[in-house]
């Protein structure tokens, strides 16, 4: 996942994600756990490597890219299969760090964050996949190849061996077009909250519990009609363990799963995923996030 802090002036870091779904269920119009769960119409399985790239032009700005790969197999009812391999959607980030936390008191460290997606994707020719969205696990989700513009606000509390941190997200969907017609979808919104127990803080080996939630929204900031997706809006509600663990002063991985625990009009699925993390400093102390 994206880290909700930033880096101190001059440090870069190299990040990349293999994402991946496997979907086989579905939920209906009103919000169900998984236990309600019910056959898809659509068998959905796919992956997707991303690359984030971020440096810290301050101790309180940051600024990052970052970009995708995707390929999934999709099959119908009638067995048929539908297969795509192609470029992902590219992402501009900029996170503003105004309050740092104090160690002495509940202050938390609060950052403020800007996305603009730009749909690359739709550019190369990449097929969207079955539900227009990639693979959940990087937040803020935005739908494929479309435009889409983000304000975010982040928070973490370390609290040691313990460390909370999260963010809600809004994004605004950016009007499409099908066939000469102008298409509006509802705007989305992301939630995410993580609580890390790191069992051993020299190594940076830690466990950790994430909790998000995603939304596709029955109206839009500019007031538009929604003629486009689930008329009732959309929600995903879902659970991932974590392990994340420090293998040398530069490198960091992780890995985990995300589980849906309850959906409404969306795709049940779990989503496997792990990332590795490559820093940098031009001082030569890497101070990890």
């Amino acid at each position: 996942m994206q880290s909700v802090d930033i880096h101190p002036q001059g440090q870069l870091s190299v990040r990349p994600f293999v994402f991946s779904q496997i979907s086989e269920h579905s939920y209906g119009n009103q919000l169900s756990f998984a236990a309600d769960r019910r056959d898809s119409p659509v068998s959905l399985y796919s992956v997707s490597p991303l690359v984030t790239v971020t440096y810290g032009l301050t101790n309180h700005l940051e600024l990052g890219v970052a970009t995708s790969l995707i390929s999934f197999w999709a099959k119908d009812s009638a067995g048929d299969w539908t297969t795509d391999t192609g470029m992902g959607d590219l992402s501009l980030i900029l996170k503003y760090r105004p309050l740092v936390q104090d160690p002495d008191s509940a202050r938390p460290s609060m950052t403020l964050y800007t996305q603009v997606v730009l749909p690359t994707s739709r550019w190369a020719g990449t097929e969207r996949p079955p539900g227009g969205f990639p693979p959940l696990g990087r937040l803020p989700a935005t739908r494929f190849g479309e435009y889409g513009v983000t304000e975010g606000l982040t928070f973490r509390k370390n609290l040691r061996p313990f460390r909370i941190s999260g963010g809600v997200f809004y994004t605004y969907a950016a009007p499409g077009s099908d066939g000469g017609q102008t298409t509006y979808t509802g705007d989305i919104v992301n939630t995410r909250l993580v609580f890390e127990h790191f069992l051993d803080d020299k190594r940076g080996l830690a466990y950790n519990l994430e909790f998000v939630t995603f939304h596709t929204l029955t109206w839009r900031l500019d007031g538009q009609s929604i003629n486009r997706g689930p008329q009732n809006g959309s929600t995903v509600i879902g659970v991932e363990p974590a392990i994340q663990w420090r293998f040398s002063d530069a490198w960091v991985g992780a890995v985990g799963v995300l589980f849906t625990a309850a959906g409404q009009n969306t795709l049940d699925a779990i989503y496997p995923n792990f990332s590795i993390q490559w820093y940098w400093n031009k001082s030569g102390k890497v101070v990890m996030r």
